[in-house]
């Protein structure tokens, strides 16, 4: 039996603070984060480690829409003992970046997912970049 949990959904409060569990946290994120637990209990501090890390991908891209987490534990993995799954969906105009990583450590497996997300963007953008320059160059040749 899968149960999904919805546990935390971030809101902006007035002078673009942050509470979350009764702490303040400064924060740019003008959209949503959701944050979910599948065969996992999420503490505080899981809340409060992803709602951090999740603020630098806010900064770095002001038109996604909506950011989910999903934090799985996976006991019964082939490979590791116990194994934790971090899933990761942007939601961005046109385009879902997902991105998934597993590690033994669920700390270890947040980090690596903001890594992954973060570098997604970047190539994102720098493809975004590049197609703009290729569009305008080929519009010159036909100008002349």
């Amino acid at each position: 039996m899968e149960i999904t949990i919805r546990v935390c959904k971030v809101m902006l409060v007035p002078y673009g603070q942050l509470k979350l569990n009764n702490q303040k946290y400064k924060t740019h994120m003008k959209n949503n984060l959701i944050l979910s637990g599948l065969h996992f209990d999420l503490k505080d501090g899981h809340k409060s480690l992803v709602s951090e890390k999740m603020e630098k991908i806010f900064k770095h891209e002001e038109k996604i829409i909506r950011a989910r987490v999903e934090l799985e534990h996976d006991s019964k993995s082939s490979s590791h003992k116990d194994e934790f799954i971090a899933k990761g969906h942007l939601e961005l105009k046109g385009t879902t970046i997902t991105i998934s990583t597993a590690s033994d450590n669920i700390n270890k497996s947040i980090d690596d997912l903001v890594e992954k997300l973060d570098r997604g963007l970047r190539r994102r953008s720098r493809l975004l970049r590049v197609k703009r320059k290729q569009s305008s160059l080929h519009d010159l040749r036909d100008a002349a």
